[in-house]
């Protein structure tokens, strides 16, 4: 039942992925390599686009907050998934859950909100070229992408002061490497239907919103790549927003396979293998699919490595 504190739960005992002990540690080695990999593969994109003035235009400027939001995403879930293969049964806080609870859902909405954004962006360059700079200025793409982050944090409040105030009486065992929101609210010893309301609406809110904005976007940029004469424009034109698209479709369908599913689901263990889809390889992916696919990021920041690389070979003893 676990540690009672004034009647309720003082932590949660987190069931990671139990399996024999050589296999456990294989995984643990394989995630932390990715993990690392995942820093330096966002930090040097970060920096490439800091340190490159051709690239400080909207795109850019978005994808360096996606990026950065990845970065503050993988230290929220990845060290507990790391301990979840370390342990079978990592203790957690009743605040401390709350908190990861309320940072996850946070930057989840805040990337919902930020690849709508970036789709309606990708919707400018395209149908409006000769307009972009006009209808995009750095100014409105400060707000946009402030907005992207205070939406996704004002969500992210809303649907927790819901959830912290239902009580926790036992069991206390979350099937979950992490704190998510429906292996607590069927711990919940409280009546939480207006808990699920409000999670039910504000998803509506922030993850179906931008979807269908990011789905009318493209729609308007198939329509005119289609009308463009030639083969060569309309490859160009289909250049500029295809690594977007694929993140759009990896995050996306991952998101809603685990959390637009049936309620009897959530008690298999399936879900936590989806979680790793999109809490790891989607932040693994996303550097490496901008990189390999844009050619103005490969350049850029081949000059920053080898530049920096010459500079300190010249650089005396």
């Amino acid at each position: 039942m676990g540690n009672l504190s004034g009647g309720h739960i003082a932590e949660f005992v987190l069931v990671g992925f139990p399996t024999s002990p050589p296999l456990q540690l294989l995984l643990f080695v394989l995630f932390l390599t990715i993990y690392l990999l995942i820093l330096l593969e966002n930090t040097l994109f970060i920096s490439t686009i800091w340190l490159t003035p051709s690239l400080h235009r909207p795109m850019y400027f978005f994808l360096a907050h996606l990026s950065f939001l990845e970065l503050w995403y993988i230290n929220v879930t990845v060290p507990r998934l790391l301990g979840a293969f370390l342990t079978q049964d990592c203790r957690v806080s009743y605040v401390g859950c709350m908190t990861q609870l309320y940072f996850f859902i946070a930057l989840a909405c805040t990337e919902c909100v930020l690849l709508a954004v970036m789709a309606y962006d990708r919707y400018l360059a395209i149908c409006e070229p000769l307009r972009y700079p006009s209808l995009m200025p750095s100014g409105l793409a400060s707000c946009l992408a402030a907005s992207s982050w205070g939406s996704g944090f004002f969500s992210s409040m809303m649907k927790l002061l819901f959830i912290s105030r239902l009580s926790y009486c036992g069991p206390n065992i979350i099937n979950h490497f992490f704190c998510d929101i429906s292996p607590l609210l069927n711990l919940t010893c409280s009546d939480k239907e207006q808990a699920e309301l409000v999670d039910f609406l504000l998803a509506l809110v922030m993850i179906l919103l931008p979807l269908l904005a990011v789905v009318s976007s493209y729609t308007a940029i198939i329509a005119a790549i289609v009308r463009i004469p030639t083969a060569q424009g309309r490859c160009k034109a289909f250049s500029t927003c295809a690594c977007h698209l694929a993140v759009v479709v990896i995050y996306y369908s991952s998101t809603l396979f685990t959390y637009a599913r049936p309620r009897a689901m959530y008690t298999f263990n399936h879900s936590k293998v989806i979680s790793v889809l999109y809490t790891v390889i989607v932040p693994f992916l996303n550097p490496a699919i901008y990189c390999l696919r844009n050619r103005e990021v490969k350049d850029a920041l081949r000059k920053l490595v080898l530049g920096r690389c010459h500079y300190s070979r010249n650089v005396p003893d």
